[in-house]
């Protein structure tokens, strides 16, 4: 008998971070720096406090809530030009309202993901504004 050979494939998730940097500068124009630099911190926060809330809403079965809070997402991140976690949002938003657990799973590990890239993007550009 030969001997069998485990071959394991690891997946590399990098997907580059969308960032329309032409609302953002819309709206430091809009508002001026002050106001504006107060929204883009309030989004900030908002989207890491209700990125942090996905995952045990999925676990707790409250997929109904994880529906409202994705799609919460996608007017947040639109504000300040985070296009990539509005795509996702979208995508966790489409997929909980679908039924399908699967795919509600992996597209809320992609949001994860793409919303943490994402939240760090901006941060970059806030020092720099700074």
């Amino acid at each position: 008998m030969g001997e069998q050979v485990a071959i394991i494939e690891s997946l590399v998730h990098d997907e580059a971070v969308q960032l329309d940097s032409e609302k953002l500068d819309a709206l430091y124009r809009q508002l001026g720096p002050v106001a504006a630099e107060n929204v883009v911190c309030r989004a900030i926060e908002e989207l890491a406090i209700r990125l942090s809330d996905l995952a045990p809403m999925l676990f707790a079965n409250r997929i109904d809530a994880l529906s409202r809070l994705a799609h919460s997402l996608i007017a947040i991140a639109d504000q300040v030009g985070l296009q990539s976690v509005a795509s996702a949002a979208e995508d966790v938003f489409d997929c909980a309202n679908a039924g399908d657990r699967t795919a509600l799973a992996a597209t809320l590990s992609r949001l994860e993901r793409v919303g943490d890239k994402s939240l760090m993007a901006v941060w970059d550009i806030q020092d720099m504004r700074v």
